[in-house]
């Protein structure tokens, strides 16, 4: 989209007589096009996932994942909140969020029916709802930047699951469990911006990454060690946030509040 289309688009939401449209409040709107662009992935995820082509669901939702891992700092460099106040980029990446760690996986769970159609449906159910609730809350980040409670990942559970597969009833067991922890005060990690022992805990999310991708190159048919490796990676960064949580000093030398 070249810069006069931008330019008159941000113009149309903030029509003051004499004043044109500044550089940075150009650029500003174009990350709001990049976090946008989620909804188009999630959109091919979709597609993909009613079409049982779970490879090609898995690459969209890691491509939406990709962008929305990216367009936070890129907003907050710019000042995309000082620059545009009106608009809010919270709201955008809420919705987008809801659909590619939400709605999708739930939907895929329940489409790929690996847990039977009782139990399938019932897991798609606490998904849906239990992440609904936990959108509307307001205070789910401590000061540390850890999530309070299950931070509603359901794309990288579901991903899991689908290449480990546990069984119908371990699987469910996760789900449930999950959905309870989304509403208990339990800390759990931004791999990103939690700086207490974040030169562990962001190699091994890039772990987990660089084995979901294999996994995928694999067409979803995982060689045993990439099946360990996921399960070993997920489980350290499931439980991670608790235990360090219960050890508030745990790698806190030389660190300050992120």
């Amino acid at each position: 989209m070249s810069k006069n289309v931008i330019g008159r688009k941000i113009a149309e939401r903030f029509p003051k007589a004499g004043k044109k449209v500044t550089w940075p409040q150009t650029r500003a709107f174009s990350v709001h096009l990049l976090t946008a662009s989620g909804s188009f992935l999630a959109f091919l995820s979709l597609v993909a996932a009613s079409e049982q082509r779970w490879t090609a669901m898995f690459w969209w939702l890691g491509l939406a994942l990709l962008v929305d891992g990216i367009d936070g700092p890129i907003a907050r460099k710019l000042q995309v909140k000082e620059i545009l106040p009106t608009w809010s980029g919270d709201m955008l990446d809420n919705i987008i969020d809801y659909v590619t760690y939400v709605l999708i996986p739930a939907f895929a769970l329940y489409q790929r029916g690996f847990m039977g159609e009782g139990l399938s449906f019932l897991s798609a159910a606490i998904i849906v709802v239990s992440s609904a609730i936990y959108y509307a809350d307001t205070g789910i980040k401590t000061k540390e930047n850890f999530f309070k409670g299950f931070p509603v990942v359901w794309n990288m559970v579901v991903f899991t699951l689908f290449v480990i597969e546990p069984g119908e009833w371990a699987s469910f067991a996760v789900v449930v469990v999950s959905g309870i922890l989304t509403f208990v005060p339990m800390n759990f990690l931004h791999p990103v911006r939690v700086k207490r022992l974040r030169a562990i805990n962001l190699p091994v999310f890039l772990a987990w990454c660089l084995f979901g991708a294999i996994a995928l190159l694999q067409d979803m048919n995982a060689h045993i060690l990439v099946k360990v490796g996921i399960a070993a990676t997920g489980i350290y960064l499931y439980v991670i946030g608790g235990i360090m949580q219960l050890l508030p000093g745990l790698g806190a030398r030389g660190t300050t509040n992120a």
